[in-house]
């Protein structure tokens, strides 16, 4: 069975259906897997030496603190290079961020997932491609250094609690774009895996694909919540007419125990559309610009 047909074959259990996303959603791992194994191999890999503080600040804004948050790791390579190629510091330092023309390419194509697997498929299709062995290179050295170094990284306060608190009453399943064998080994090693049916990663399509396949007219719209800290886990969401709870970087925790006490609740007595789903997104886009700081303050 493919990673999509067992999206498809999810059939309720339940009346009510939850989506929640991984990395700095339901686990405080955003800023290690980032900080410690993204940006050191972009670094490494991309020739960004000479410009690596300003490398550094933008991948962590694009990463960490802008409405790019939570987006797949090869759009956000590629903003990463935008922002520095209009940075002054790094035209004033005579420095040329890679064009990424045959990334882009792979971005912009269908039919190949933006994974790891739909990398080599492309590039199976389209051989000799410098850049493209780059890229399968760092993303290769990336989750080389999530295996080695994220570990012990535990959920943040009232999620497990929230679980707990939606089994039973909700089907749940994990939506993310993150590779599945690191999904699998978090959720398992601090015993989350129980309360979901299913953990779906980047092999299995975009977060819209997942919410599409897995909950899209089995469940009434007003029964299908997405949980996440990224505008794309919104977009997902609202693709798919479904609500969405958002999980505020920052103040995780403070988010989780919001939910735990409060939106649990509201959202399976059907209170939670409208103004109070409402408030809850303008505290979350207020946190996530859309300008990088350097630039605010030319």
């Amino acid at each position: 069975m493919t990673h999509t047909q067992k999206l498809m074959q999810l059939t309720p259990d339940h009346d009510f259906f939850v989506g929640i996303d991984s990395d700095g959603c339901a686990f405080d791992t955003m800023e290690i897997k980032h900080q410690e194994c993204f940006i050191p191999n972009t670094i490494k890999y991309w020739g960004l030496q000479p410009v690596a503080r300003y490398a550094r600040e933008a991948a962590e804004f694009v990463n960490l603190y802008s409405q790019w948050r939570g987006v797949n790791r090869w759009p956000a390579l590629v903003k990463v290079f935008d922002l520095l190629r209009e940075r002054l510091e790094v035209q004033a330092r005579g420095f040329t961020p890679p064009q990424a023309a045959s990334l882009r390419a792979f971005i912009a194509s269908d039919g190949y997932p933006k994974s790891n697997a739909g990398l080599a498929a492309y590039m199976a299709d389209h051989p000799g491609d410098a850049e493209l062995e780059t890229a399968l290179a760092w993303t290769e050295g990336v989750n080389a250094s999530v295996a080695d170094i994220v570990h012990g990284v535990g959920p943040y306060p009232y999620v497990r609690e929230s679980l707990q608190q939606l089994s039973g009453r909700a089907d749940m399943i994990v939506v993310s774009a993150t590779p599945l064998e690191a999904l699998e080994r978090e959720w398992a090693e601090h015993g989350l895996a129980q309360y979901v049916r299913l953990i779906a990663g980047q092999e299995m399509g975009s977060k819209k694909q997942h919410l599409a396949l897995a909950a899209k007219g089995k469940y009434a719209p007003e029964h299908i919540l997405m949980i996440g800290d990224a505008p794309g886990d919104m977009r997902a969401a609202k693709a798919n007419a479904a609500l969405f709870y958002p999980i505020l970087p920052g103040h995780e925790a403070e988010a989780w125990q919001r939910f735990h006490e409060e939106a649990a609740a509201r959202f399976l007595d059907g209170e939670y559309a409208g103004g109070y789903e409402a408030a809850r997104i303008a505290e979350f886009e207020a946190l996530l610009p859309e300008l990088p700081p350097w630039e605010l303050d030319r």
